[in-house]
């Protein structure tokens, strides 16, 4: 996997000091362009090496472990780019985000700003969003984020079988139909779940994977539930013991432009299930709390930024799916070199 995509020239930005937190696609094609423009780059990364969620998260029969790992040794080989892993920036309110895990130290989002001549905040979407349901709180009800994490890290070498959730021989349950749900579901089959349902609210028409992944994990053995909720998860001892459901009509399109699922009274029903994994997607992870050194959030917790990707504040830019949201890998990298332009033309006028 390639992330270095030209540059402005290679000794234009030649003294500037640029510091880009979270090494994901949008943070690494950043980093290509602006080392390679000359400009000394510090990338900023709780994980050990670089890569984000494509290496950590993404199972390596979508994306291959070596391509990601050699477009990065080839994009450090070339440009003038230092990477601080295992270190989390965080501001006056520190929150505890899924793969938090590797942190061995904490540095302070305002001291990182007085350092550099411009920052870009590429720090992803490293929180799920909850259910709101009775019984999220047992043990073996797991986030998508955290389950696929964890899968991918043990297989990175960089946690033990003892650390990652057995599901052999269980019956699985994934709610949701995103693409991390389409990972979970499939990791399940190759860990040897017994059986692995996949919930949805919607019809396969609207799930956001596409109707072509869905169906391919039918045929890989997945059990397809659709316009079925879950309102409860039932537990004993702390541990799952099921899920009821209530099954939905779609109505008129919300605010996401998709049909509405509507509950049914009365069609509640339930599964015998071992464990539940999250899949209802996640929440962008910024640094800071609103407001903080003037840099302004949405209600949702995207960093609020304008076309060239600069934030409130001048110099600190943001980009990827701490802006995007959730999504396709293709739009973080070009968001990420919207946000290295952008930043190359600053740093070259200052």
């Amino acid at each position: 996997m390639k992330f270095k995509l030209g540059c402005m020239s290679e000794r234009k930005l030649s003294g500037r000091k640029v510091a880009i937190l979270g090494s994901g696609p949008a943070g690494l094609v950043a980093a290509g362009f602006l080392g390679c423009s000359g400009a000394y780059v510090d990338i900023y990364d709780k994980l050990p090496e670089p890569g984000g969620l494509l290496l950590f998260a993404i199972p390596s029969s979508r994306i291959a472990v070596e391509g990601v790992r050699g477009g990065v040794r080839e994009l450090f080989e070339n440009s003038n780019i230092n990477f601080v892993g295992r270190t989390k920036v965080v501001s006056s309110k520190r929150e505890i985000d899924e793969g938090d895990e590797f942190v061995k130290s904490v540095e302070g989002f305002d001291g990182i700003v007085d350092k550099y001549h411009a920052v870009l905040i590429s720090t992803g979407a490293w929180k799920s969003r909850p259910l709101g349901i009775p019984g999220e709180e047992y043990r073996n009800v797991f986030k998508a984020l955290d389950f696929l994490f964890r899968v991918k890290s043990q297989e990175l070498g960089y946690l033990g079988h003892e650390e990652i959730t057995s599901v052999k021989g269980k019956t699985v349950a994934v709610v949701g139909a995103g693409l991390s749900a389409i990972d979970a579901a499939s990791e399940s089959l190759k860990m040897g779940a017994s059986k692995v349902y996949m919930l949805y609210r919607r019809t396969i028409k609207e799930a956001p994977a596409g109707e072509r992944e869905i169906s391919s994990l039918i045929r890989m053995g997945v059990i397809w539930i659709d316009l079925a909720v879950p309102v409860r998860i039932i537990g004993s001892g702390g541990l799952v013991k099921g899920v009821r459901l209530v099954k939905c009509r779609l109505g008129e399109p919300d605010e996401s432009g998709r049909p509405k699922p509507i509950p049914i009274e009365g069609s509640d029903f339930e599964l015998d299930v071992d464990i539940v994994i999250n899949c209802v997607g996640e929440i962008p992870t910024p640094p800071i709390v609103n407001g903080e050194l003037g840099i302004r959030l949405s209600k949702d917790g995207k960093i609020l930024v304008n076309e060239a990707r600069e934030t409130t504040r001048k110099g600190v830019y943001a980009a990827g799916d701490v802006v995007l949201g959730p999504s396709r890998i293709g739009l973080a990298i070009k968001d990420g070199l919207i946000a290295a332009r952008s930043m190359g033309n600053y740093l070259s006028m200052l």
